[in-house]
């Protein structure tokens, strides 16, 4: 199956593509990840109107919905573009939009948010917050490992445990009680920091916190996934390109039929990761009853395949392909991470086969 996308959701990702080739180019890119500072870029981000793209016009945003957002993070993906405070806030949002105010805050000022689970598991697994007192809001004390964007956020949505089941909290980073360790990750163009609430106030959020996670879950797949796609783009091309430069037996290494299949199946594999992530993403924001299992294949399914053309543009490329001055390694270090961001494809393999039927043999 291919999967075409409407006029519009092209001149979008093409007018993205166009932006980030302008604002973000390699050397650009290069020199964020060499200093940490990232912040220029988010700023372009919200500044120019990319953030607010793909949510609500009720709280600020400019329409759109999980497809536009999987465009997103393929472009960001393809051009590994510093995209933690994004994916963050994005996961964050539908949690924020009866507040007044605070959605809006993330897609017009940048005050970035971020949902408070460990990036290594998908959002809806249990955490270990829990409220203490309920009193004025509420109390949590907790400690959750390695959160996606934390270090980038000003406001944090923290799934916590209750005498009545999970919930949704709000906390803001400057109060008293929340600590915020940043983490150093192989692949710079992303963060993670350790969220530390020592007797946190905080205000409850009147959403179905179990229903908020479960979407929360299927769209962090998606967006991996699609993220993994850009990778894999951008791999292809690379490795392309240096097949027709480096030469060995006095012609191009592009000529030897070892590096057409590779280069062949790395095309195969990003055609079809493209109609199984856009899928997923209709699924998903169309509330398809299988939404669970689309978005399932597509995390496990595209980062694994992802995390093989990474290997095979290394490969095709040699020792270069290792250096820090060479695109090749950033792509790479991203596709690597995208593999376990939210899960492994072995964790969302057992969940696409949970949802699967149990067939009698015989």
């Amino acid at each position: 199956m291919r999967w075409d996308l409407a006029d519009e959701q092209e001149m979008f990702r093409d007018s993205l593509q166009e932006w980030l080739d302008r604002f973000a180019p390699a050397e650009t890119v290069h020199g964020w990840l060499g200093t940490g500072d990232v912040a220029a870029f988010e700023r372009l981000l919200v500044s120019n109107g990319w953030l607010a793209v793909g949510s609500a016009e009720d709280y600020g945003g400019q329409g759109g919905g999980l497809l536009e957002l999987a465009l997103t993070a393929e472009q960001l993906g393809r051009h590994c573009a510093p995209s933690s405070a994004w994916m963050a806030s994005v996961l964050a949002i539908p949690a924020l939009a009866g507040v007044p105010g605070r959605a809006a805050a993330v897609l017009e000022d940048g005050s970035f948010a971020a949902l408070v689970v460990n990036a290594d598991r998908p959002p809806d697994e249990p955490g270990p917050v829990r409220l203490w007192d309920g009193r004025d809001g509420g109390v949590l004390r907790g400690t959750v490992r390695s959160v996606l964007g934390a270090d980038r956020a000003r406001q944090l949505v923290v799934p916590a445990s209750t005498a009545a089941g999970r919930a949704l909290f709000l906390v803001d980073v400057d109060t008293d009680g929340v600590g915020i360790s940043g983490n150093t990750l192989l692949d710079r163009s992303r963060s993670v920091a350790d969220v530390d609430l020592a007797d946190v106030p905080a205000q409850q959020l009147g959403v179905d916190a179990e229903r908020v996670l479960a979407q929360a879950a299927l769209r962090a797949a998606v967006l991996v996934a699609a993220d993994s796609l850009g990778a894999s783009e951008r791999m292809l091309r690379l490795a392309v390109e240096y097949s027709k430069q480096r030469r060995q037996f006095g012609v191009v290494i592009g000529s030897f039929q070892a590096m057409k299949h590779a280069a062949a199946s790395m095309l195969v594999s990003a055609e079809a990761a493209r109609s199984i992530v856009y899928f997923a993403a209709v699924s998903v924001e169309q509330g398809h009853e299988e939404a669970a299992l689309h978005a399932a294949t597509a995390k496990a399914q595209v980062t694994a395949a992802g995390e093989q053309t990474a290997d095979s543009a290394l490969t095709m490329h040699g020792a270069i392909g290792y250096t820090w001055e060479h695109e090749l390694q950033l792509v790479y270090k991203r596709a690597k991470l995208n593999k376990r961001l939210f899960g492994t494809p072995s964790v969302w393999n057992e969940r696409l086969a949970s949802t699967l039927p149990l067939v009698p043999v015989g």
